[in-house]
C-alpha cells in the first residue's frame, strides 16, 4: 500500500476517534470508545497497525511514523478526556461541608511574661524613663568589677554563676579584656554600659533575661527576667540632687500602676555593693511578704568606675523581678508554670 493511502486512513481514524472521545459525557461512556479506537487486541488501531506490514519496503518507514503519530494523538486525547471527567465527578472533598458557617481560626497570644515586659516598658516610659538594652553575654568588668563587687564576694563564686570557657582565636576568654565571660547574673550591667557612654542626666530602664544557677522552686528559676532602672543627675542641676524619696516614689507609682492601688509595698534596709544606702522591696501577697527586687542610691565607687565625678552627681538604681510581678498580677503560685510550655496554662492569658 502506498504511503499516501495509509496516511489518508490514519487521518480518518484520528478524526473519528477524537470526535467520539469528546462526545463521551462520563467515564462509563468513555470506556467503549477506548475499546473501539485503542483496544490492543481488537478495534481500529489494530487494523491500522497491519497497514505498516502491508506497505512497500520503500514506504514502510513513512507509514510506521504515521501510525505512531496518530496513535499518540488519539491516546493523548483519551487521557485528557479521562482526567477531565474524573475531576468533574470528584466534587468537593468528603471531609469539607460547604454548608457549614465560617469558623474563625484560633489566634495566638503573647506569652504572659512577654506581655508583662511590654506593660513594664509602657509604664516606665510614661514615668519619663528611656528603654535601653544590653548583651546577655557579659564580662567580669561589667558584671562585677564596675559594680563595686569585690573579688571575695560570694556573688562571684563560680558555683553561683554560669561562666563560659569558650576558646577564641586570640586565646581563651580568661585572657580577653574585661576578664572571663559569663551569662549576666543581673541587668545592672546595662547601667554600667550606659554610664560609660553617656554623660548625666540619665533616666533609663533595661529589661531582659538574667541567669543564676538557683535551685528551681515556686519562686526561683535559673533563668528569669529583671527590669533594671537608673536615674542619675548632677547635684547642681535642675533635677538634682536625687535622694531616697525619689526612689521610693518611683517604685510605689510603678507597683500601683501595674498591680493596682491596693498593692502594699514595703522597703527593708539591706546591703548591695553597688548601692549605699540599699533597700529590699517587698509586696504583700496572700498574707505573706514576697521580695520583688532590690534598690538604693548608687554607690560613689560605681560612679568612679564609669568616669563620673562622685561628688558631682547623685542617683538611684533598682532591679525588679518581672516574673514575680506577673505571678502576683495573674495569681500564678509557681514560677515554673511560665516555662512548662503547657498550652492549657498559656491559653488562659
Amino acid at each position: 500500500m502506498p504511503a499516501a493511502d495509509a496516511q489518508t486512513q490514519f487521518d480518518e481514524y484520528a478524526a473519528e476517534a477524537v470526535a467520539a472521545i469528546e462526545a463521551a459525557e462520563s467515564a462509563e461512556a468513555l470506556e467503549p470508545v477506548r475499546v473501539t479506537f485503542l483496544g490492543a487486541k481488537k478495534g481500529r488501531l489494530r487494523e491500522l497497525q497491519q497497514l505498516v506490514g502491508k506497505a512497500a519496503p520503500e514506504d514502510r518507514k513513512a507509514v510506521g511514523q504515521g501510525f505512531n503519530a496518530v496513535k499518540t494523538k488519539v491516546t493523548e486525547a483519551f487521557e485528557a478526556k479521562k482526567a477531565a471527567l474524573e475531576t468533574a465527578d470528584a466534587g468537593p472533598a468528603d471531609d469539607f461541608d460547604v454548608t457549614l458557617p465560617g469558623v474563625r481560626p484560633r489566634r495566638g497570644y503573647p506569652h504572659p511574661v512577654v506581655e508583662t515586659l511590654r506593660e513594664f516598658r509602657e509604664i516606665m516610659t510614661r514615668l519619663g524613663f528611656s528603654v535601653v538594652d544590653g548583651p546577655e553575654l557579659e564580662d567580669e568588668q561589667h558584671n562585677f568589677n564596675a559594680l563595686n563587687i569585690p573579688r571575695e564576694h560570694p556573688a562571684r563564686d563560680p558555683l553561683d554563676n554560669f561562666y563560659l570557657s569558650v576558646a577564641e582565636k586570640a586565646g581563651s576568654v580568661e585572657d580577653r579584656p574585661g576578664g572571663p565571660v559569663l551569662l549576666r547574673s543581673q541587668t545592672s550591667t546595662v547601667q554600667i554600659r550606659v554610664m560609660e557612654q553617656t554623660p548625666p542626666p540619665i533616666r533609663i530602664v533595661s529589661l531582659g533575661r538574667v541567669y543564676r544557677p538557683d535551685t528551681m522552686d515556686a519562686t526561683h528559676s535559673c533563668m528569669f527576667h529583671q527590669m533594671e532602672g537608673l536615674y542619675v543627675a548632677p547635684v547642681d542641676g535642675p533635677e538634682g540632687p536625687i535622694h531616697m524619696g525619689h526612689l521610693k516614689t518611683v517604685l510605689r507609682l510603678f507597683a500601683e500602676t501595674y498591680l493596682g492601688d491596693d498593692v502594699e509595698v514595703r522597703f527593708r534596709p539591706s546591703f548591695f555593693p553597688f548601692t549605699e544606702p540599699s533597700v529590699e522591696v517587698d509586696m504583700l501577697w496572700d498574707g505573706k511578704w514576697i521580695e520583688i527586687g532590690g534598690a538604693g542610691m548608687v554607690d560613689p565607687n560605681v560612679f568612679t568606675a564609669v568616669g563620673y565625678d562622685p561628688d558631682g552627681v547623685t542617683g538611684f538604681a533598682f532591679g525588679l523581678g518581672v516574673e514575680r510581678f506577673a505571678m502576683r498580677r495573674y495569681l500564678v503560685p509557681d514560677i515554673r508554670e511560665f516555662y512548662k510550655n503547657d498550652l492549657r496554662f498559656l491559653r488562659q492569658f
